[in-house]
């Protein structure tokens, strides 16, 4: 993006974005933490991509997803091994001013870069995000095993694959070809933290949770914890122009009418409310409180027919942006944990039971409207190696699932439950979010195991304290959501590799075959050769019951009238940036 913008220097507007125009957006669950090493979820991941800022970012208009520069001057240059990445960054970037700079303005360089990601690889920080790093550049493993065994990270200490050739050029040595290094990089974990910042706010491990300092076009304005999130256009950010082109989508067009010469940003002010309840969402957006609402399946009969704007709404100057999110929502069982854990046969065939019982195009319906489409495959639509012809070996069959229970040794006892084969009570306890989806999602679960004869208990927890538990393996089975970080299959199959346990492997599954696939896996380019391993790797996944595919959820975004330029990004989490406001267009507030 920026690349283009470089070379327009005289058309680049000199005024700030217009403090009086606020942005109103609701987010549908709490910030965790304001720590890009840290937080993991989408809701905190909006606020960060705000603050902080990566190499390189993707394309606002482009479809399919197109990887464009963010504070580098250019794409990376890749040797033809695909194991060398030269990287040139824009010099003049400076970090939002903060007293950890002592007065002085703080210029952006590589080194900011090293530091965090040299901080992924930190014990003491002990970030959920190693594994975008992890095994590939050369030195940055050893870094972090010496670290353990001496209990003392040594961020000055050189990584022979982390190359600063000068304040603005960074060499990148991978252990092996990599041709998507680019995307990694393009993802807000890796965004650019100010070592100053960290000693200055970090807490006993490291983290800074709650004092962002980034070079984004947004800085943290106000915060209320679990409430209320104010965005402030960050004054010192570089000048930027909106040059976007048009793609194969008619409203581009329009799009780019709107806002084609405009400075980036328009918007000077977000504030983000957290609302948990639907309907507290709904009615926020047809007040006119919010400009920007996703509307999540359990809302869409309000403003959908047909997958189509209601025409009331529509009548209104409503907007809806809609697409398949690149994301899966699937079902594990932990495969750590003494009841539903194992790779005895007697277990398998438990947790294969259970997924053949469960319905999901039912839940698609009941839960999300008919907003969600069912997929069979790890990797989702839209995501580089998804395969819409594969068809899982787990369809819903409740009768064989109860026959399989009966063969290995499930029986019923006097009061109609099942046992254990050593006759023990058989229990299962379902974990959902708190909210009314949560709660719709656990009934069809106790419908599913009812069916199977298997007692259900629910445990309901905010979606903070699941991802904690989760880690920790403490979890015995729930739906688990993941929405890509970057548009390739590696981010889908990694959720299942040995050494993702306690990161992003919530089913805590270990198979030495399935990770020999992964491993071999990152050495070939996307294609053929790579998508037979993820055949193999996804049929492991199902012969082994560890989880059931489920589906793709549909993002139905609706905009006020006021907003101008809106399109939903399939891989960022928000276009703030890129958009305008216009409140001669909408309703007066």
């Amino acid at each position: 993006m920026l690349a283009c913008l470089l070379g327009l220097p005289a058309a680049i507007p000199a005024h700030g974005a217009d403090a009086a125009k606020t942005l109103h957006y609701i987010l549908p669950a709490a910030e965790t933490s304001f720590d890009p090493a840290i937080a993991r979820d989408l809701y905190t991941g909006h606020v960060n991509e705000a603050i902080f800022e990566t190499l390189y970012t993707y394309d606002y208009l482009a479809r399919p997803v197109k990887l464009a520069p963010q504070t580098a001057a250019a794409l990376p240059e890749i040797s033809a091994d695909g194991k060398t990445y030269t990287i040139r960054l824009q010099p003049g970037i400076f970090f939002t001013p903060d007293p950890a700079f002592g007065g002085k303005r703080r210029e952006l360089t590589v080194a900011d870069y090293v530091y965090a990601w040299k901080r992924l690889f930190d014990p003491r920080l002990a970030s959920p995000h190693t594994w975008l790093l992890e095994g590939k550049i050369v030195g940055l493993d050893q870094l972090a095993a010496d670290a353990a065994r001496s209990g003392r990270f040594d961020y000055d200490r050189p990584v022979a694959g982390l190359e600063q050739l000068d304040r603005y050029t960074l060499r990148i040595h991978l252990t092996q070809t990599d041709f998507n290094l680019g995307m990694i990089l393009a993802y807000v974990p890796l965004a650019a933290v100010a070592r100053e910042v960290v000693a200055r706010y970090g807490d006993g491990k490291g983290e800074v949770a709650d004092h962002p300092v980034g070079t984004g076009v947004y800085q943290l304005g106000q915060w209320v914890r679990g409430s209320r999130i104010v965005l402030e256009e960050n004054p010192g950010h570089r000048p930027m122009v909106w040059n976007f082109q048009a793609g194969d989508d008619p409203d581009d067009q329009r799009i780019v009418r709107q806002m084609r010469g405009k400075k980036i940003p328009q918007i000077g002010r977000i504030e983000i409310t957290v609302q948990l309840e639907d309907q507290s969402r709904w009615l926020s957006f047809t007040s006119g409180a919010a400009d920007l609402f996703w509307l999540d399946g359990p809302l869409a009969p309000k403003a959908l027919l047909d997958g189509k704007l209601r025409p009331e709404l529509a009548a209104r100057g409503i907007q809806l942006s809609r697409l398949i999110d690149p994301e899966i929502t699937y079902y594990y069982w932990n495969m750590q944990d003494p009841v539903l854990g194992g790779l005895s046969k007697e277990k398998i065939a438990l947790r294969r039971a259970i997924a053949m019982a469960h319905n999901v195009d039912e839940e698609i319906q009941l839960v999300w409207n008919g907003q969600a489409t069912p997929v069979h495959y790890p990797i989702p639509p839209g995501v580089v190696g998804h395969d819409p012809r594969y068809r899982s070996l787990l369809q819903y069959d409740p009768v064989l699932a109860n026959k399989l229970l009966d063969r290995y040794g499930y029986k019923k006892g006097a009061d109609g439950w099942r046992t254990l084969p050593d006759g023990k009570p058989l229990r299962v306890r379902y974990t959902s979010r708190n909210e009314a989806s949560g709660v719709l999602q656990a009934e069809l679960w106790r419908k599913t195991y009812n069916a199977l004869a298997i007692h259900m208990d629910n445990e309901r927890m905010i979606l903070a304290d699941i991802m904690q538990a989760e880690t920790l393996c403490k979890l015995q089975t729930r739906n688990f959501q993941w929405i890509a970080d970057f548009p390739d299959g590696d981010n889908f199959m990694q959720l299942f590799y040995g050494a993702n346990v306690h990161q992003n492997n919530a089913a805590c599954y270990r198979d030495a075959q399935y990770d020999a696939w992964y491993t071999a896996s990152h050495a070939l380019p996307a294609g053929p050769e790579r998508d037979a391993l993820y055949h193999k790797m996804a049929r492991s996944l199902e012969v082994n019951g560890v989880a059931l595919m489920g589906y793709a959820r549909y993002r139905n975004m609706l905009a006020q009238p006021a907003v101008l330029g809106y399109k939903k990004h399939p891989i960022l989490h928000q276009e703030w940036p890129y958009i305008d406001l216009d409140r001669s267009a909408g309703p007066a507030r």
